[in-house]
């Protein structure tokens, strides 16, 4: 490979706990930092340096390799550039370029690496940083009291008549990979600068910067609205999970040992109209218990249930009817979801799924488990204009008004009196 990502991300942090793992706007930093990197054409694949198995799951679920950081080389005292060299030692080939990012800074411009790793592999630089130019007035203190750093504090030109400077952001770093194992450092030879938004130039070191970071996101990294992102697929079927989808994921238990689930009838409305529209709509779950296709029965819809493997049994359902993978949209909450997600064409999420169910998601509704995710994804699909809603849709005969949710108690146990513990994973 000639271009490589490389991110560093140990689980010790003094100033913000765990702040590899802190979502922005949902997403971990690690995650958003893999993100940025795969979302370059330009880097052919990301690797993450961590001594922390939480952060490696998550780096692997974003799409990356992972290198096991020992842990001399991950204490407050070690460096970037050492987690660097260990990572190019441990992989078995020399890429031309490396990309050096740091996933303390969420908001990293995919097009910023490709032009800065341009610069690199056209050999007008050896290393390229991120940055933002600025004209500030800067100080330093002395035994003799504060003096102009870049200025006469006598003079004060206008910001037109001032020279500018550059400020690290710190975002990313990408270098000559022989160039680096030669200087072992991440400035050598030529150093060219990167400019990047200053909006988006934040590096998280504290609980204020991150509470900054998400309060700007929805600004500076606006999300594509569920509506559009819809309109990207031609929706032919519509899947959904159970436990954690059809129900808030609880479970309240009688004095005789039976299990029973809550479930909204805003969702079973939801199912309704999408049946009535002309969509196949699925129940596909790992729980074993009857519930899951009494409810399914309920609602009048194909059930799946009992399947270890979700991405293969809906490949199977899906060929035996004809529906492409890349048209159905699927509905999830938790980690058992994620092999289906990632072979839907619309991956959607509950508002209270997994950090890393989040991530993988296209949408992400407002609406929690059992409590009107199911329909607000159908009013969604449904609230959109005819021609856009897939070819297998027809116009629905019962008004899309959404009642007040109210709720359904079902038995876990259903034609049995005791059953087994449930799964809480569904």
């Amino acid at each position: 490979m000639s271009v490589i990502a490389i991110i560093p991300a140990r689980g010790g942090s003094k100033g913000v706990a765990g702040k590899n793992l802190r979502p922005v706007d949902g997403v971990p930093l690690v995650v958003r930092a893999v993100n940025a990197a795969l979302a370059s054409p330009r880097i052919e694949s990301a690797v993450v340096t961590t001594d922390d198995e939480a952060i490696a799951a998550a780096a692997r679920s974003a799409g990356a390799e992972v290198v096991v950081r020992p842990s001399e080389l991950a204490g407050d005292a070690a460096t970037s550039e050492s987690a660097l060299l260990h990572v190019l030692e441990s992989i078995p080939y020399l890429p031309r370029v490396i990309v050096f990012i740091q996933a303390t800074s969420p908001f990293i411009d995919p097009a910023d690496l490709d032009e800065a790793v341009e610069r690199v592999l056209g050999a007008d630089y050896d290393v390229v940083f991120s940055a933002v130019e600025t004209y500030a007035f800067l100080w330093r203190e002395t035994p003799a009291g504060a003096e102009g750093v870049n200025h006469d504090p006598a003079v004060r030109p206008m910001r037109q008549e001032r020279e500018s400077h550059y400020r690290e952001t710190g975002a990313f770093y990408v270098m000559r990979a022989d160039g680096f194992l030669h200087a072992r450092h991440r400035f050598f030879g030529r150093i060219g600068v990167q400019l990047v938004d200053e909006r988006s130039a934040i590096d998280i070191d504290t609980l204020a910067e991150l509470e900054v970071a998400n309060a700007v996101a929805p600004i500076v990294a606006p999300r594509p609205s569920a509506t559009d992102v819809l309109d990207s697929v031609c929706i032919a079927a519509v899947v959904t999970d159970f436990d954690g989808v059809h129900t808030d994921d609880s479970v309240h238990v009688a004095a005789d040992g039976t299990e029973y689930v809550t479930v909204s009838r805003s969702d079973g409305m939801g199912v309704r109209l999408l049946r009535e529209a002309g969509y196949p709509v699925l129940i596909l779950s790992t729980e074993e218990n009857p519930v899951v296709a009494a409810r399914a029965r309920k609602l009048q819809v194909e059930v799946i249930h009992a399947v270890q493997d979700k991405a293969e049994a809906l490949a199977r359902w899906a060929a035996e009817r004809g529906i492409p993978l890349d048209r159905i949209v699927y509905l999830g909450n938790d980690v058992n979801d994620l092999g289906v997600m990632r072979r839907v064409g619309m991956p959607v999420a509950v508002a209270d799924a997994r950090a890393d169910v989040l991530d993988a998601a296209s949408i992400v509704l407002t609406a929690p488990g059992g409590r009107g995710a199911v329909r607000e994804l159908a009013d969604l699909i449904l609230d959109r204009p005819l021609a856009r809603r897939g070819a297998r849709a027809v116009v629905a005969s019962t008004p899309a008004s959404d009642p007040a949710i109210q709720e359904e108690t079902w038995p876990y146990a259903s034609e049995v009196r005791h059953s087994e513990p449930a799964s809480r994973s569904m």
